[in-house]
């Protein structure tokens, strides 16, 4: 019996048969929201008879190895004139071994995965993620921008950690929350109401020192009907010219719009954990410039960084998002601190190794993007963090960064702290 994983290899065993008859971009493979499969055939071949008969053969083959993955009879051909038209702005990818045959994947997810945003052109984007929670991630990044603060950059953060926010509270105390958070402006979007609440939705916290730290939570002092508002944000907009804007272009344009109001020096964003809608618009759809991939020990963290990863490759897009990325060995423990960070180094150097360029022996070219294992520039070369108990709580975090000692954050983050300003001195500044 045919089961999803095995629609793609299907397909591409059938049509190796074929591929040397079909004119060039006259096939597109679509699988629909059940997984079904279609072949999109450009019309001007419809009547052609020698063509005809070829794609009669071909969706016979295809129906028989596909089985309940092929769509009914009467649909399983598709003919349309304008073959970019028939995407319709749905993910599509090379099939392998055949790159003029473009699979079009129809999600219910408006935030696929493989569609990646060019690099932010203003102040830099910094993403905080994780595909396992629990890991430090949201305290990482309180307390780099408080670090960043401290030497005068002016800091925005955003908490999208939509379903457990929390951030905010490390770095505003109660009485500084603002009215409105996040979840409010995506619900008022919708119905053109976005400026109502634009400028209540944004905070300065009292950690900023020499710089500015500006604060955009989940949700705002009273989160009132916070469920019903996060059952709504994921909905695509319909401009006044019929154009479909869905819910990350949404956000991103507000990320802009707070860029343009604060001026800030550098933009943090905190994802939610996990292979979710919020965590694929902040990895790949909101123009990250870099993108912090909080790691652990355990199969857990190295099994989900895998299935990005392979998505990413069998999208041919792994090439656009690489040079973004950068492990932090996260909560490393306080006995066998350096076995630790080696085990972690060896399990991101294995995620990382099948999307280095291969380099043959002698090769001299520099135009290859390669690491070995023990280089610290690479972005498998994890950034370390150690575990510390009085920073373990985000709830008691600020109180504690307005009297701690800097060294002591130096002790348990600096690496992390010091490799963030580091890659900031390399990112041109929107706002110079």
């Amino acid at each position: 019996m045919t089961t999803f994983d095995r629609i793609l290899p299907l397909v591409a065993l059938v049509l190796r048969d074929f591929f040397p008859s079909l004119p060039e971009g006259s096939i597109l493979v679509n699988r629909d929201l059940n997984g079904r499969v279609r072949l999109v055939i450009r019309e001007s071949l419809r009547e052609d008879p020698p063509y005809r008969n070829l794609f009669s053969d071909l969706a016979s083959r295809l129906k028989e190895e596909l089985g309940p993955h092929a769509a009914p009879d009467e649909s399983f051909l598709i003919f349309e004139k304008d073959m970019e038209n028939a995407r319709g702005g749905a993910p599509s990818f090379p099939l392998d071994g055949m790159e003029t045959v473009l699979v079009v994947d129809r999600l219910v997810s408006e935030t696929p995965w493989n569609l990646i945003a060019p690099e932010s052109t203003g102040a830099p984007r910094i993403v905080f993620f994780s595909v396992k929670g629990g890991v430090g991630r949201s305290t990482a990044l309180a307390v780099s921008a408080w670090s960043l603060a401290q030497s005068g950059k002016k800091v925005l953060v955003l908490d999208l950690d939509l379903e457990s926010p929390g951030l905010s509270a490390s770095l505003l105390p109660e009485d500084r929350r603002p009215q409105y958070g996040l979840v409010d402006w995506l619900v008022e979007d919708l119905v053109d109401n976005g400026n109502l609440v634009f400028d209540s939705m944004t905070a300065t916290s009292l950690l900023s020192h020499d710089g500015e730290i500006y604060v955009v939570p989940a949700h705002g002092r009273e989160p009132g009907e916070y469920v019903s508002k996060l059952g709504r944000i994921f909905m695509p907009k319909i401009l006044p010219d019929g154009i479909r804007t869905c819910w990350s272009e949404r956000l991103s344009r507000l990320i802009g719009s707070l860029e343009e109001r604060w001026k800030p020096d550098v933009v943090l964003l905190d994802s939610r954990a996990g292979i979710d809608e919020v965590a694929s618009a902040c990895v790949t759809s909101l123009g990250a410039n870099l993108v912090l991939l909080f790691a652990v020990g355990g199969d857990q963290t190295w099994s989900g960084y895998r299935i990005l990863f392979d998505h990413w490759k069998r999208s041919g897009t792994i090439g656009q998002i690489r040079e973004n990325m950068q492990v932090v060995a996260a909560m490393l423990p306080d006995v066998g601190t350096r076995e630790s960070f080696e085990a972690l180094r060896e399990q991101s150097y294995g995620l990382f190794l099948p999307t280095y360029d291969e380099i043959s022996p002698g090769e001299g070219r520099t135009d290859l993007w390669s690491f070995e294992e023990t280089d610290e520039t690479a972005p498998h070369y994890p950034w370390p963090i150690l575990w510390n108990r009085g920073f373990s709580s985000l709830g008691s975090l600020h109180s504690r960064l307005e009297s701690v000692d800097p060294r002591e954050v130096g002790l348990v983050f600096g690496p992390l702290l010091d490799s963030l300003k580091t890659a900031l001195q390399k990112e041109p500044s929107g706002n110079a």
